[in-house]
């Protein structure tokens, strides 16, 4: 299968090594930065240097693969589709914009080629879980979806670390969020519903952020009564967050805000993932409730380490491609992530990052 990948940063990367040593993939990796494209020099891709913002560049180089897998900033998206719709190939991506899904999905309907969006680890990985497990209840009482990218050892006031996009990571916590309350879809504020909870004898917080449902709101709407999506901080994270966002109004210059946060968060390798989700609701005349919950770390193997953001997200869209080219899933039109067989992507090559996960046995 001939891919092209655009985007050579932290999660291109990998998936850029993932896919070419699998045998599987022939693939061309398109990035405006030389420097990023320098670092896949022992890779067996080829690279191609283009602005990824000149669409009629972009088309071009396009042309002629099956293909696209976009690993680019999210308000790229729509540009990236739309060059890959109209160079013919199939397209996939890791984007967690709202609004772009939506124009996405809209590009999709009646169109020959496939196009599937929020392919990562939220949007993509938890809305698989998610769905899975709503099956098996005859009557779908509550949703709760939770994911929380850490650092495995905060130090600063923010308790956090640098471990994927900054544009992903305010985006998401300014935008509304969708949910659904009492059987009716809703808008939440992003940094609203604050919870505390504690896992494995760590205490976190967890609180609205956009993007992360996916389409799920509409999978399973008038099937639940309530459905949402928080993500994981560890305590105190939500409202210094706040503080700079809204009572620095920071939210109205976010550029500021990227540029504080690259200068004075530093990055790290060592994360650790959370992931899980709990489903309530009738089976037959029995209320139940499941709960699916994992931790993935890091992989500090010395001369090729990997965090935890990159393994998840590499792993959700590797696998959704390498399901697409077995025939697992539908070959044109709009491919929701919850249309994905968790035993499927569990067994693929690529999703078993997650099977090898530790499983966390409770939930406090």
């Amino acid at each position: 299968m001939r891919v092209v990948l655009l985007g050579a940063g932290h999660i291109g990367e990998t998936i850029a090594g993932l896919l070419s040593r699998s045998g599987d993939f022939i693939v061309k990796v398109v990035d405006r930065s030389e420097a990023a494209l320098s670092k896949l020099a022992g890779l067996p891709v080829d690279t191609v240097q283009v602005d990824t913002e000149d669409a009629q560049a972009l088309r071009a180089t396009l042309a002629g693969h099956d293909a696209v897998i976009n690993a680019l900033p999210y308000h790229l998206a729509t540009l990236a589709a739309a060059q890959a719709s109209a160079a013919g190939c199939h397209y996939f991506d890791l984007t967690e914009d709202v609004t772009a899904t939506r124009e996405i999905q809209r590009m999709a309907e009646g169109a020959a080629t496939a196009f599937m969006p929020q392919c990562g680890l939220a949007p993509g990985f938890i809305g698989i879980v998610a769905n899975h497990l709503a099956k098996r209840f005859d009557v779908l009482h509550e949703i709760k979806m939770r994911v929380g990218a850490l650092p495995a050892f905060p130090t600063n006031a923010l308790k956090y670390n640098l471990t994927w996009s900054v544009d992903g990571l305010i985006n998401e916590y300014v935008h509304p969020c969708d949910a659904i309350r009492d059987g009716r879809r809703i808008e939440m504020l992003a940094l609203e519903g604050l919870e505390h909870f504690s896992l494995d004898g760590v205490e976190y917080e967890a609180f609205n952020t956009s993007g992360g449902l996916g389409t799920l709101c509409d999978t399973l709407a008038g099937r639940v009564r309530t459905l949402d999506y928080k993500s994981v901080r560890y305590p105190g994270h939500r409202d210094l967050m706040s503080m700079l966002l809204e009572e620095l109004q920071l939210k109205s210059d976010q550029e500021t805000l990227k540029a504080m946060l690259r200068r004075s968060v530093p990055t790290t390798m060592q994360d650790l993932v959370l992931v899980f989700v709990t489903v309530s609701g009738m089976r037959g005349d029995r209320l139940v409730q499941e709960v699916f919950a994992r931790k993935i770390f890091a992989d500090r193997t010395e001369g090729a380490p990997l965090s935890a953001i990159q393994i998840t997200t590499a792993a959700g869209v590797c696998a959704a491609v390498d399901l697409f080219r077995e025939g697992k899933l539908p070959r044109r039109g709009f491919i929701r992530q919850e249309q994905v067989d968790l035993p499927d992507f569990l067994a693929n090559r690529f999703g078993s990052a997650y099977q090898q996960s530790r499983q966390v046995e409770s939930i406090g």
